[in-house]
């Protein structure tokens, strides 16, 4: 077996292109290797900021051998009536290189036609490689290309340079005017290069000595964090780690190289969130703090390189970033001096969205939807809840806010408690805008999680009344996220609201407004587009697929009840009697949707027991006259898992009206009774799921 490296060398990648581009490569390079009939043990890709590398391990020789049916013609024109073959059968075999005495019939569901039994494959993989890379490398994706040179390949940035070793031999391809080869290049400080890599096997050992490059991205972050921590502990500190900016950061250096800053106490004096801030979104640097959470006068930033003059380097970060600190430190005192009031009034000025208003009129909107939330999901703090509201977007008109846009909302809630506001309403503002993304919180207290809902209401009812629907990828105002945020929020803190009810309130909130689609038609689309929202929601909890379309069929105005029928079925799709319970079950459903028109009249579930003349329909009958009660008490208090109980007591019933009665009968009284019968049976059905949409 085999080892074989291809490395793409280019201008530096930015950082946020790589994850995604190391997880594609991967899957890019397997796929053409098994599409080649290429063996491997293990496949590995790396992503540093000016490489792209595949290793190969346990690579084989040759291609896979195997034996495959070739067909030609059918055996009708392939032979005369004699049995000798036709020019259509001799072509067929001088075609395929062989000689007719291998030819014979193959028997498919098409018919017989004549074949030849070939072995294909067995090609060695140094003539398969070349081909390999050239299709590996011309599907990668990237968020934007470029165009650099005279063949007009377009790649994330100018390549310059391209390694591909299986073992000692050069696999020779040609890309953006280069030449594959066996040379590669190092960090450019440390250790440039050129190299010659005699051999794949060779590649990793003098990348990393004398090229001093970190390949494995969990190797810089271990650097880093490791370095970092020590660094900390020196001072009596601990570094504020952020995942994602560790990536980042990983992403950004070949030779990663932690160092430790410090700046003037008297910043200290700026509230955490604006430190951290300055120092994670511009500076891509690490806050550090004590035992106790309190920041020091410190931050971590990582180099990519062993600098020469380690305090001169020091010097220059603790510089640009005292000049952040300083506009901080401006922009808080100048915001410190204005008035919530004040703020209020030039929200006026601002527009929100075209021809949904101002900020200040949104404000007012939510102010009043807050009120009228609150009162259902937490009426002891109905006027904190609206006052929330009101002051949820004051902060976008601040200055700190308008040179630090990630601090919105967060900066709102520091305000709003430095300038005398309650703990529940300086909670709430800076809470509102959660959850972030699927993997972020949702608002802890119920104020702001009210206030949180008003708010992603208010956008997406606008939105939808301008028609501003999403479709594809195409999202601007991340409507999506917002209506998955209003599913979390609801489910998690186990409110019980009407989904419809909510998005009703909110548009009438909107007053003046010229919309480009009626309320009813946007109403519509809305609940659609949730109805999506709240599929793959629960889809992403490992639900199964047909369980849940089934129970969004059912309804899904009340999501919290949504998610106790989702469990109750998901429970019982695990009994053995499952799948016959769903045929019994669809089955009258099924009648009931198909046949329902030929009643004499609307079916209403109220049948007539003197027209019950079968033994078996009355059996039915006072099966559902005697679980009613039962029914109805469960139902009431929630207990689906019981509910689903009931239906197998049922079941034998049902199966036996089924095998002894004639639903469609021509006799239209008794038709019509028989169908009121089974209406009375599939309304209970319903309120649980939809068993039509239970693929058996």
């Amino acid at each position: 077996m085999s080892q074989f490296i291809l490395e793409i060398g280019m201008e530096e990648m930015p950082a946020r292109f790589l994850p995604d581009l190391e997880t594609e490569l991967g899957e890019q390079a397997s796929s053409r290797l098994q599409e080649a009939q290429l063996a491997f043990s293990s496949l590995l890709t790396y992503a540093t900021p000016r490489r792209l590398v595949v290793s190969v391990d346990g690579l084989a020789a040759r291609q896979s051998e195997r034996q495959e049916i070739v067909t030609g013609p059918p055996a009708s024109i392939a032979f005369d009536q004699e049995g000798g073959l036709t020019k259509a059968g001799t072509g067929f075999a001088r075609s395929q290189g062989v000689d007719a005495s291998e030819l014979f019939v193959h028997t498919t569901e098409r018919g017989e036609y004549l074949a030849v039994q070939k072995l294909t494959g067995g090609s060695p993989t140094a003539d398969l490689l070349p081909s390999v890379c050239q299709k590996i490398l011309s599907d990668v994706s990237f968020p934007k290309k470029m165009r650099w040179e005279s063949t007009g390949l377009q790649f994330g940035r100018p390549i310059r340079w391209l390694l591909s070793l299986f073992d000692e031999t050069v696999v020779p391809f040609r890309l953006a005017n280069l030449e594959a080869g066996r040379t590669t290049w190092g960090h450019r400080v440390h250790g440039p290069g050129p190299f010659e890599v005699p051999s794949a096997g060779e590649y990793f050992s003098i990348l990393r000595e004398r090229g001093h490059i970190i390949l494995d991205l969990e190797e810089r972050v271990q650097m880093i964090q490791g370095e970092g921590d020590a660094l900390a502990a020196n001072k009596g500190g601990r570094i504020v780690w952020k995942d994602s900016l560790l990536q980042e950061v990983a992403n950004l250096a070949e030779y990663p190289k932690p160092i430790l800053g410090d700046f003037s106490r008297a910043y200290l004096e700026l509230p955490r969130e604006v430190l951290l801030t300055s120092m994670e979104s511009h500076q891509k640097s690490f806050g550090v703090e004590d035992a106790d959470g309190r920041l020091l006068p410190h931050f971590l930033c990582t180099l990519n390189l062993e600098p020469r003059d380690l305090d001169l380097v020091k010097r220059g970060w603790e510089r640009v970033l005292k000049a952040r600190l300083e506009d901080a430190a401006f922009f808080w005192k100048v915001d410190s001096r204005a008035s919530l009031e004040a703020w209020g009034q030039e929200l006026d000025k601002v527009v929100f969205l075209g021809p949904l208003g101002s900020l200040g009129q949104k404000a007012r909107r939510l102010e009043s939807l807050c009120r009228g939330l609150a009162k259902e999901l937490s009426p002891e703090q109905v006027d904190e809840a609206a006052r929330a509201g009101r002051l949820a977007k004051v902060d976008l008109v601040s200055e700190m806010v308008g040179e630090f846009g990630d601090l919105q909302g967060i900066m709102g809630g520091i305000y709003a408690a430095q300038k005398g506001e309650s703990g529940s309403v300086a909670t709430a503002i800076s809470e509102h805008y959660l959850p972030l993304g699927p993997e972020s919180a949702v608002p802890e207290s119920d104020c702001g999680a009210v206030v949180s809902i008003a708010d992603k209401a208010d956008n997406l009812t606008g939105c939808f009344g301008l028609n501003m629907v999403p479709s594809g990828t195409h999202d601007p105002y991340a409507l999506r996220r917002q209506a998955l945020g209003i599913v979390r929020i609801v489910r998690e803190h186990g409110y019980r609201i009407s989904l419809k009810d909510l998005l009703v309130r909110s548009q009438q909130e909107y007053q003046e407004v010229s919309w480009a689609i009626s309320p009813e038609q946007s109403l519509e689309k809305l609940l659609e587009f949730f109805a999506h929202r709240i599929r793959a929601y629960f889809l992403g909890q490992g639900y199964d697929t047909r369980i849940v379309e089934a129970v969004l069929s059912a309804g899904m105005d009340d999501i919290c009840g949504l998610g106790l029928r989702l469990q109750a079925l998901q429970d019982f799709s695990l009994e053995s009697d499952f799948e016959q319970a769903v045929l019994t079950f669809k089955r009258a459903d099924n009648i009931i949707r198909k046949q329902g028109d030929q009643a004499a009249e609307a079916l209403t579930g109220r049948y007539i027991r003197d027209r019950l003349i079968d033994e078996a329909e009355k059996d039915l009958a006072d099966r559902l006259e005697e679980l009613a009660p039962r029914w109805e008490a469960m139902w009431a208090a929630e207990e689906f898992g019981q509910l689903f109980g009931l239906l197998r007591e049922l079941r034998p019933v049902v199966d036996r009206f089924f095998d002894r009665v004639m639903v469609m009968t021509e006799d239209a009284e008794l038709r019509q009774n028989r169908l009121d019968l089974l209406q009375a049976l599939v309304t209970r059905l319903a309120g649980l799921a939809d068993f039509a949409a239970l693929q058996i």
